[in-house]
């Protein structure tokens, strides 16, 4: 079998929705030559609002009504919400409910988050479900583009039953923007997206100053602890626009989430994926820390993370620039199965994979020599041309489900099995 053989494409293909908004916080501020002996803009705007005859301010409620309350549920407790969130800015003391709305209003923005592009997805099975050999459910999550090319994740729900049948849950027309809850002692921020109805609701964006410019590249796996509890985990990209760094991601439910900052030498670095259980005692990662090599990283500590080595590097032409993880090492009898990213000519980026030995997976058993999946003739095109990406795979039945980018514009899906993907190593 040739490697270019081993996954089938499907048909089924996931694409950016314009219509998909959620409501977000939206500030403005004078810029600081033009502050100085003047009420902040905030000032300034509710007193322009609380100016207007009190008809007026109803007519204006009436109109926020038509407009949002079609689109988002529960909208009056999200800027009633916005409102707590500023009301110490603005100067004045407002009481009145309809002039709380308003004020929350003008303090928001309807955001679709996924106008752009919807890509680098990657996928875990549903924590605590029964065993069933026909089909397992999963969770989907992917990496949503809006404007200014602010990244967010989005999620989808699903089932798939080891070959072709697979099933992609509708999405929800609406998102749901988060509650925030920061502790800074603890280091972590809880995202509370209590209103979510459906896991396609829940919608993780930009909240930190770290994360300004996007949460990228979200790689979940389903950790299993040595005590045997399980977690959904992943590690992101947070970027400010300049700076890159990762981050971690607990989820507590399918819309609770905690996030928090990696710390150490290894981690102010992209692409850094969890291993699915420790390994001798220690939590184990693979990153790409030099922007050209995958890396194996060790810690006791899951957000600390010092030391590291080189275990593979580019060897084949479709590599030669760089290489890295898509996503979470899956766990198989002959060992870790690692599917890999190599860019080559013209930034060209493919998939392939290697096979790590199992009790230390430092050592490189295999690795795909020739590509598994690249850019199409029909799918070089889009975003950024000539690009095929995961982070992360799905295993059921020695069967693999490989959800994937093109283009960094829209995503496919791709099946295969475990034996045929191991015959094409070397």
């Amino acid at each position: 079998m040739e490697a270019a053989d081993v996954f089938k494409t499907l048909d089924l293909e996931l694409k950016p929705d314009p219509a998909r908004t959620v409501i977000r916080p939206f500030s403005f501020n004078y810029p600081d030559a033009f502050a100085e002996g003047r009420p902040t803009r905030s000032e300034a705007v509710a007193a322009r609002l609380m100016a207007q005859p009190a008809e007026m301010r109803q007519r204006m409620l009436e109109l926020l009504h038509d407009a949002m309350q079609s689109r988002h549920r529960n909208v009056d407790q999200v800027f009633l919400r916005r409102f707590e969130q500023v009301k110490d800015e603005l100067g004045v003391v407002v009481e009145a409910e309809c002039d709380r709305l308003l004020i929350g209003a003008y303090f928001s923005q309807e955001y679709a988050f996924e106008s752009a592009a919807l890509f680098n997805p990657s996928i875990v099975p549903v924590l605590d479900q029964e065993p069933n050999d026909d089909s397992i459910a999963f969770l989907l999550s992917l990496r949503g583009v809006g404007e200014g090319h602010i990244s967010s994740v989005t999620f989808r729900s699903g089932t798939w039953d080891g070959e072709e049948g697979l099933v992609i849950d509708p999405a929800s027309s609406q998102g749901v923007p988060p509650r925030i809850e920061q502790d800074d002692d603890a280091g972590w921020v809880r995202l509370r997206s209590d209103d979510s109805e459906d896991v396609s609701e829940t919608v993780i964006f930009p909240t930190l100053p770290s994360q300004r410019q996007g949460v990228e590249d979200l790689r979940l796996v389903r950790f299993t602890d040595d005590d045997g509890t399980q977690s959904m985990i992943g590690t992101y990209t947070a970027f400010d626009g300049r700076d890159a760094r990762a981050e971690l991601l607990r989820g507590i439910d399918l819309r609770t989430y905690e996030m928090q900052a990696l710390t150490g030498a290894m981690s102010s670095y992209k692409g850094m994926a969890l291993f699915p259980r420790r390994i001798d005692g220690q939590f184990v990662m693979l990153g790409r820390q030099d922007n050209e090599n995958i890396w194996l990283l060790r810690s006791d500590n899951m957000r600390h993370w010092d030391t590291g080595k080189i275990i593979m590097g580019p060897q084949y032409p479709w590599e030669f620039v760089q290489m890295g993880n898509c996503g979470s090492p899956i766990e198989i009898d002959e060992g870790w199965l690692v599917f890999t990213h190599g860019v080559g000519l013209v930034r060209g980026y493919c998939v392939g994979a290697c096979l790590l030995d199992k009790a230390d997976p430092s050592k490189v058993l295999g690795r795909t020599p020739s590509p598994l999946l690249f850019p199409s003739g029909e799918q070089r095109g889009g975003y950024v041309p000539n690009v095929t990406y995961s982070c992360g795979a799905l295993l059921h039945k020695r069967r693999i489900l490989l959800p994937y980018a093109i283009a960094d514009e829209y995503s496919a899906f791709a099946v295969g099995s475990v034996d045929d993907i191991l015959s094409v190593m070397r």
